[in-house]
């Protein structure tokens, strides 16, 4: 994975492009927070669950410890609609490499501390996807 990073945007465009992806509050994330918080569960937002590593989870139950992480599609891969990039496009296939290896990590790390993840993309649907973490939040109540 030795591919040379870029010190600029390729355009201007690009660079207005990457400076508008918000890191939280995006509209897929809203979705399933309305859909999550519509059957009754209360959870945080954009929080570690393990304070000592640095990853982040969209939703986070701590009391049966259930994190959750919505995927973008270009950003994690989706075996479905991800499109490769034509600009700078071995950069961005390290990149979502990367970030796919840090995906996994974070999905041990947190199994091994006995937290459940649930990983949902960015185009499922929300309700189905809200549906299928109340079941498991739900099963891991005392």
């Amino acid at each position: 994975m030795g591919v040379v990073r870029p010190t600029r945007a390729s355009s201007e465009g690009v660079r207005r492009s990457m400076q508008g992806n918000k890191g939280r509050d995006t509209k897929p994330e809203l979705a399933l927070r309305r859909a999550v918080h519509a059957l009754g569960l209360r959870y945080r937002v954009s929080i570690r669950p393990l304070p000592a590593v640095r990853r982040t989870a969209d939703l986070v139950f701590t009391k049966v410890q259930v994190a959750v992480f919505l995927d973008g599609c270009f950003w994690h891969g989706c075996p479905d609609h991800h499109t490769k990039a034509r600009t700078n496009a071995d950069y961005w296939a390290d990149k979502v490499t990367r970030n796919r290896l840090r995906d996994a990590e974070t999905d041990r790390l947190l199994r091994d501390a006995d937290w459940q993840v649930i990983r949902v993309w960015e185009h499922e649907d929300p309700t189905e996807a809200a549906l299928r973490i109340a079941r498991v939040v739900r099963s891991r109540r005392p």
